[in-house]
């Protein structure tokens, strides 16, 4: 037997209306999770409001303080009682709830931050005068002058100061300040024509500062890109761009084998929103699963851009998510985008794989030693030969100098200009030495062939399809009505990659035939993981990795192993099929497969510049 809850009275309920302030309260438990959704609301006010410099200054994590200061339209005084209304905003007309150009529409955040904190508005349109006004706890007060350029400045003091139980939450100042920097390092990327700053009070520095960038839309994005990541991720980038139906696809995505441990550098946009989606997110993971293995996350920046009614932004408080109306269209759109892309670099690889390779060559600093002997007087240079020729065995001193001879086999002279260069040598048996224009090559013989070897099984299994076993008792499996029909809507797909289903009674189906690569496999566990991932993403490329992974591993055994000698036409042969094979800048796990050194750099390791 259920107990009585002790909040409910056991008397008849009175239902009553709650105030503005409580409802205010409420409501920013939803909108104002933190400090950084405080940044992130009133940056993006600041932004719909056509700003061209943003500047925030916190202090206590944002705790203390947070002050917003833009140069844009700004507000008249008649207009700053109105916007600390709930639900008044000048961003949409109520007509169509979907036809949303800007970050905000809800006109929530200004009275939700007054509710639960000390909110001053100070603002300033062209041509009015300068106005101000304070609203504590839900409390607005009157209206004064103020002198202020055209634009706002919003300043937030004690932050849940009439919400105490909400500081509670709150981490410590120091992880709140890094939510802040990675808010507006976002918005950054979404508006490269925006300058930005963002300063700690506390410590008297700037934590993020960027100028307005200049150019065409790639140039600009690359270079505020290139301030916020780093120039190794745009240098070692793809860019996209491209369109489908009413969908376009821009951004950088890097190449696999400038990958990350956490999915941190993961950045995606959607009609210049940051969004945290998960159909993008297993679409970006879904497009690198070829070539990266699980431990590693790809690292990209992803505008998608659309017609607003294509995509609801209204299915989360903090809008951080979003839905589509063709999920389909827009995962496939992405993967089969990033696949085309990546394909495109060719053999290329990162160039932080040499970075890396010469900072592991490069010896630990030595403090020098200081000998006695330096102090003294030098000898002369021929006392120095003296002693030389007296420590010599005395049957050297008469032997005439022997012929230098090397053990080093020099194989056929190949194409130095082409990509890779040509091969020069072997080592261990397993590393091929490739001599370029401007530099050499080092091959892993065994991941190179790997790679090529799973390229060529791919292409077999595109053109030829997937070769299917029929079971000899067909696997009968029970779901319920919905999901029986979620299978046999993608019967057909599933039959091309070698699945055959077929409807058994209601609520049942029977798996006919499995792939052959995947000899005796476990068709009920694959149908039912199948059905997971269509219930959460709408489509399934489950069964595609799985045949992936075989070929693969039909790939991994039937290259080149380690160890092998190789003769010089086979080393060349096998330069010249990489150069000209997708993705043969990485083997099937991530890892790279060749490392190239300029010469530059190889006369730096030896002190020559």
């Amino acid at each position: 037997m259920q107990a009585a809850r002790p909040k409910i009275s056991q008397a008849l309920p009175v239902i009553r209306q709650l105030d503005d302030a409580a409802a205010n309260r409420i409501a920013a438990g939803e909108v104002v999770e933190r400090p950084a959704s405080a940044v992130k609301e009133l940056v993006e006010n600041a932004l719909d409001a056509g700003a061209t410099r943003v500047r925030v200054d916190y202090a206590g994590g944002g705790k203390v303080l947070i002050r917003v200061t833009d140069d844009g339209h700004g507000m008249t005084p008649a207009d700053l009682p109105l916007a600390l209304s709930r639900h008044a905003t000048s961003k949409i007309d109520g007509s169509d709830l979907l036809d949303i150009h800007t970050f905000g529409f809800r006109g929530e955040a200004l009275p939700s931050l007054g509710a639960v904190g000390r909110l001053t508005i100070t603002s300033r349109a062209e041509g009015h005068e300068g106005a101000e006004i304070t609203v504590t706890g839900g409390q607005i007060g009157p209206v004064r002058p103020a002198a202020l350029n055209r634009g706002t400045q919003v300043e937030l003091r004690d932050l849940f100061f009439a919400t105490p139980a909400r500081l509670k939450f709150l981490r410590t100042d120091r992880a709140e300040a890094q939510a802040i920097a990675e808010v507006m390092r976002k918005l950054a990327m979404a508006e490269p024509f925006v300058g930005f700053t963002l300063y700690d009070v506390d410590g008297q520095r700037e934590i993020l500062r960027v100028d307005a960038e200049q150019g065409e839309l790639f140039d600009a994005l690359g270079a505020r890109l290139g301030r916020l990541m780093g120039r190794d991720f745009v240098e070692n980038a793809i860019r996209l761009d491209l369109e489908r139906d009413a969908f376009r696809l821009t951004g950088f995505a890097a190449l696999p084998t400038y990958s990350r441990g956490s999915a941190v550098a993961q950045h995606l946009f959607v009609n210049g929103r940051p969004v945290r989606d998960k159909l993008l997110i297993g679409a970006l993971r879904a497009a690198y699963m070829d070539v990266l293995s699980r431990d590693r996350h790809p690292a990209a920046v992803l505008f998608l851009d659309c017609d607003p009614h294509l995509v609801d932004v209204n299915v989360h408080p903090a809008k951080a998510e979003v839905r589509f109306r063709d999920s389909a269209l827009v995962r496939g759109m992405v993967v089969s985008g990033l696949r085309h892309a990546l394909a495109g670099a060719g053999h290329r690889a990162s160039g932080t794989v040499a970075d890396e390779t010469l900072a592991a060559m490069r010896p630990e600093p030595v403090a020098p030693r200081v000998y006695q002997m330096d102090f003294a007087s030098r000898p002369s240079l021929g006392a120095l030969r003296h002693a030389y020729a007296a420590q010599a065995p005395a049957e050297a001193l008469h032997e005439a100098p022997a012929p230098f001879t090397s053990a080093r086999v020099e194989p056929e002279q190949g194409p130095v200009e082409t990509p890779l260069g040509a091969a020069r040598a072997q080592l261990h048996e397993n590393y091929i030495i490739a001599q370029t224009k401007d530099g050499i090559v080092i091959v892993d013989q065994h991941a190179a062939h790997e790679r090529l070897v799973y390229e060529r099984l791919k292409a077999q299994v595109a053109e030829h399809g997937v070769t299917a076993q029929a079971l000899l008792i067909p696997e009968i499996i029970t779901l319920s009505i919905s999901d029986a029909q979620r299978l046999l809507d993608h019967a057909g797909d599933l039959a091309t990659l070698g699945l055959v289903l077929e409807p058994f009674g209601e609520g049942t189906v029977a798996v006919r035939e499995t792939p052959a690569a995947l000899g005796n496999c476990d068709a009920r566990g694959l149908v039912l993981d199948i059905l997971d991932e269509l219930a959460d993403l709408g489509s399934s490329q489950k069964l595609g990795a799985r045949i992936d992974a075989v070929l693969s591993r039909m790939a991994c055994h039937g290259s080149i192993r380690s160890g092998r000698q190789m003769r010089a036409e086979e080393m060349n042969a096998l330069l010249r099929e990489m150069e000209a094979t997708p993705l043969s800048g990485q083997c099937n796990h991530g890892r790279p497969t060749y490392v190239e050194l300029k010469l530059s750099d190889i006369e730096k390791l030896f002190g020559r510049r």
